[in-house]
């Protein structure tokens, strides 16, 4: 049996395909930032903390890297109603992807902040320089730079997990995939153009990041 590849019914919906993108790199870039910013906070409480604080960042994260990123989406939309927070599927996507995001960067930082000599810190506490100001001028800067290309692999593997969250409506663009395919039956040429976008957004976004922090986080 001759099968005929129509990739033109397709790419006719190419409405729906732009929205997705725009949706998952809208869902990155929010959960990129937010995810980081709390990675970075856990990580200073996991390497510098009192000991309570620490506990609880290290539950935080053991308990998000252990257990599946969809059920931690599902969690969100579909448990916290019966608590009384209903989430709208886009704010329950961000929300699910920063959780998750920020578990992970957490111990990426941690390595990068440990890995810090102690004679800089000191020279640092020698200049006056208060805690906060030791971390996020001193120590953080080089820590990024350090473990950076693990960051921003981390960053990809959370865009690319976005395409769980269109099991909740989120209309990221396996969702259109999955919208397309049901109005055309093409499902083989839909999953095949979305695979081929995702691979064109993984090889971008990884790019855009590796410029970016050297020019605005760690300098050359």
């Amino acid at each position: 049996m001759r099968v005929e590849l129509d990739f033109m019914a397709v790419l006719s919906q190419w409405p729906l395909l732009a929205i997705g993108v725009v949706w998952t790199l809208g869902l990155t870039a929010i959960s990129s930032v937010l995810g980081m910013f709390m990675g970075m906070a856990l990580a200073w409480a996991r390497a510098s903390g009192p000991a309570w604080l620490r506990w609880v960042a290290g539950t935080y994260v053991e308990l998000i890297r252990n257990t599946p990123f969809i059920v931690q989406l599902f969690f969100i939309f579909f448990g916290l109603p019966a608590a009384g927070f209903k989430l709208s599927p886009e704010t329950a996507s961000v929300l699910a992807m920063v959780i998750n995001l920020s578990a992970y960067a957490t111990e990426i930082i941690r390595a990068g902040v440990e890995a810090t000599p102690r004679g800089q810190i000191e020279a640092a506490e020698s200049l006056a320089l208060n805690r906060v100001q030791i971390y996020t001028r001193v120590v953080l800067p080089p820590a990024l730079k350090k473990v950076w290309p693990a960051m921003v692999s981390q960053i990809i593997i959370v865009m690319l997990g976005s395409a769980v969250c269109g099991q909740i409506s989120t209309q990221e663009l396996s969702y259109a995939a999955n919208l397309i395919q049901g109005r055309n039956f093409r499902a083989f040429e839909a999953f095949i153009i979305a695979t081929l976008i995702y691979l064109v957004l993984s090889i971008a976004v990884r790019k855009l990041l590796n410029w970016m922090g050297p020019k605005f986080l760690f300098g050359r």
